[in-house]
């Protein structure tokens, strides 16, 4: 398998943003495992390659979870949001990715 380049743009594709929620921070300090939004045609052996790559670390096992976009009302009229993806990246043991590590 090909290893993606960490300054190459499809790796920024595939991982959009990381989760942090109540949820995911017990995720990692209990079981090492990190969550991201991911575009919606992401592969797992993709999302292992882009962290892999973009964060140096080594990667377990992959998980993902499709999400419906939520039903919305505005005024009279209803809308939809947008159906995403999510993944749980478990690392290895003695790996982590702190993203609070720049905040003040």
């Amino acid at each position: 398998m090909s290893r993606i380049n960490p300054t190459s743009e499809k790796a920024y594709q595939v991982l959009i943003a990381p989760l942090v929620s109540e949820k995911s921070s017990l995720l990692a300090e209990n079981l090492n495992v990190v969550a991201f939004e991911v575009s919606r045609d992401a592969t797992k052996p993709q999302i292992r390659r882009a962290v892999e790559s973009l964060f140096d670390v080594k990667v377990v096992t992959v998980s993902t979870v499709r999400v419906k976009g939520k039903t919305k009302r505005f005024g009279r009229s209803f809308g939809r949001r947008s159906d995403w993806k999510k993944a749980y990246v478990r690392l290895a043991q003695g790996q982590e990715i702190d993203f609070t590590a720049g905040a003040k």
